[in-house]
Parts: C-alpha cells; sequence; structure tokens
C-alpha cells in the first residue's frame, strides 16, 4: 500500500548496505552469459567498452563508472530505490506523509539530530582461544586429517574461538589481513560468519604447486578440508590445485579469486548435490575464461558426508570376525 504521497522508500541504512556490495561479483552471479574475461578483468559482452574488475566497473565510452549501485542505476537503467532493493534483497518502505511546510528554525540539539547511519558493521572475528583442542578433536571426528587441520592452524587460517569454542575459518586479501571469519559449532550444529565479514574473501587451501592453474569450488572449508583428506586417505585420485570455499553458493569469493589469480583457467565445480549446488554449478559454468567441470561427492551431499561413508566402510571391511575357538 502506497503512503499519502505514494513514494517508495529506503533508509539511509540500505542505501549503505547496497554500496557495499561488489561490482565484480553482482555481475558475474547475474550475468554471467554477458561477460568475457580479459586478462584481469572482464569486459560486457553488449557493451564491450565496460570493463569490469575488483574495484568496480568503468565504461571507458562514456567515462562513468562506479559500483554495483551506480551499475543498475547508469547502465542497466533502474531506479534508485529499485537497484537498492534489487542488491539487498529487500523490499521498499513507504513514505507515509510529507511536510507540506517548512517548519520553524530551532536550535539543534542532540535529541533533534538525525541518527547516524551505522551501515556495515567493522569486521570483527571472535577472540582466539589459548590452545586450539576442541577444534582439533571435532574435526578430527568429522573425518578430517590432522595434518591438515595443525598445516591451517600454523598458517592462521584456522583457530579456536575463545568463549565458545566454535572453529574460526579465516579468509584472507591480498595483502594477507584477515577479511572473513567463517565460524562453526564444536558442540552444536552453529554456523554463522563474524561481523563485517567480506564474502569476497573466502577461505583457501593452497596447492603444493603455486602455478596451479586448477581450483577446486567447495560451498564450505569443511568440505575443502574433506576433499584434502579424501586425497590423503587415498579414496580419491591426488589433487594438486587450489581448494576454495564460497561460503554458501554465491560467486563473489570465485570472482575475487580468479581476479587474483589470472593462471587459473580450469574449475572443479565442488558444490552440494542439492537445488541450491546445482543452481550455483550452472552459473559457474557459464563464467567467461574458464573451463568448468562438476565433481560430485560420491556417497554423499557434501564432501564430509561423503568421507565419513567412505571411513564407515572402510572400517566395516576392514573388521576382524569374532568367535569362539571349538576344541
Amino acid at each position: 500500500m502506497r503512503g499519502d504521497d505514494g513514494v517508495a522508500c529506503v533508509t539511509q541504512e540500505q542505501i549503505e548496505r547496497a554500496r557495499e556490495v561488489d561490482a565484480l561479483g553482482y555481475i558475474l552471479a547475474n550475468e554471467p552469459g554477458n561477460v568475457r574475461r580479459v586478462g584481469n578483468c572482464y569486459r560486457l559482452k553488449d557493451h564491450p567498452s565496460l570493463s569490469i574488475d575488483g574495484n568496480g566497473w568503468f565504461w571507458h565510452s562514456r567515462g562513468i563508472g562506479g559500483k554495483a549501485i551506480d551499475y543498475l542505476v547508469s547502465v542497466r537503467g533502474y531506479k534508485f530505490v529499485d537497484a537498492v532493493c534489487a542488491l539487498i534483497h529487500e523490499k521498499p518502505t513507504e513514505r507515509h506523509s510529507v511536510q507540506k511546510t517548512k517548519p520553524p528554525a530551532t536550535a539543534t540539539t542532540s535529541e533533534s539530530k538525525p541518527p547516524t547511519p551505522t551501515g556495515r558493521k567493522p569486521f570483527a572475528p571472535p577472540p582466539r582461544n589459548t590452545n586450539n583442542l576442541r577444534v582439533i578433536a571435532y574435526l578430527q571426528s568429522r573425518g578430517i586429517e590432522k595434518t591438515s587441520i595443525q598445516a591451517c592452524i600454523e598458517n592462521g587460517s584456522l583457530y579456536e574461538s575463545a568463549r565458545y569454542h566454535n572453529c574460526v575459518f579465516v579468509g584472507r586479501d591480498e595483502n594477507g589481513m584477515a577479511r572473513f571469519a567463517a565460524l562453526r559449532g564444536t558442540s552444536s550444529s552453529f554456523k554463522c560468519d563474524a561481523n563485517g565479514s567480506d564474502k569476497r574473501f573466502g577461505f583457501v587451501l593452497p596447492p603444493g604447486n603455486p602455478n596451479s592453474g586448477t581450483v577446486a569450488v567447495f560451498e564450505s572449508a569443511i568440505d575443502c578440508l574433506s576433499h584434502q583428506s579424501m586425497c590423503i586417505q587415498g579414496f580419491i585420485e591426488p589433487f594438486d590445485g587450489w581448494r576454495l570455499s564460497l561460503g554458501g553458493t554465491a560467486l563473489a569469493a570465485l570472482a575475487k579469486f580468479l581476479e587474483r589469480h589470472a593462471g587459473v583457467t580450469n574449475c572443479q565445480i565442488c558444490t552440494d548435490d542439492d537445488e541450491a549446488g546445482w543452481q550455483a554449478a550452472k552459473k559457474i559454468e557459464k563464467l567467461p575464461g574458464i573451463t568448468a567441470t562438476r565433481a560430485l561427492a560420491n556417497g554423499g551431499n557434501d564432501w564430509n558426508e561423503a568421507l565419513l561413508k567412505l571411513q564407515k566402510t572402510e572400517r566395516l571391511q576392514n573388521r576382524k570376525p569374532c568367535g569362539i575357538e571349538r576344541g
């Protein structure tokens, strides 16, 4: 229902969140068939002079550029309010009345000042615990190789939080700064990203060969580690490529990864064997500049489920029969 003036509105907080949406990630996710990779950036097929990279977009023939919200308004013709709502997946609010006359000037007081927009909270990963014993025990109970767990702890991409003893999987930018943290409970099904996490910087398991041209893409850090453990334990063929967690099924982390690793041209799509996983796979297959193949976790909906089933089967096969010796 429209208000007295019939105007749909968005709040300043909604605008701030929309301005933080990554243009490259948005365009790759929503227009995968309309972009082609050129070196370290992308070009639109319907506007070849428009380039996109991790810093935003620029339309060279028109001399304009900006962020995702500017792209929707200036290139795709969205109204500003519609662009904000499209980026944050929320509906507008309604303005119910308009002040017809100017109010008399009054002295400004702290009570009359408009609230300061908060925007996205600053990145705030939880404090570290003094040890990682619960995280190690939990991940081993999920079938993960202890050598893989220790390697992540040593390079700082995994630690145990102090208060709740959660697993904290860390994603870093090109300067090694932590920008993302996925929290996973060790004694419950708790899942959450730390406040202010930037989804463009996913959890990564680097390969032995830093010049590898292949990346395997997973939905979670535990699936990355499960795939690595399956290789170590001989359940699947060795894999010496990058392993990247998307932190879900959005492609922002993959878009940023490909921007930072121009030599990566092959992608193994290891998302879950469900509707969301297949939808993400279809989008990845359409990305320009890479050759994508689907890799399913044999025996499970995801890679950790498959690892645990394979380990259980192996234990049953190796169990020695017991009986009573007869004289």
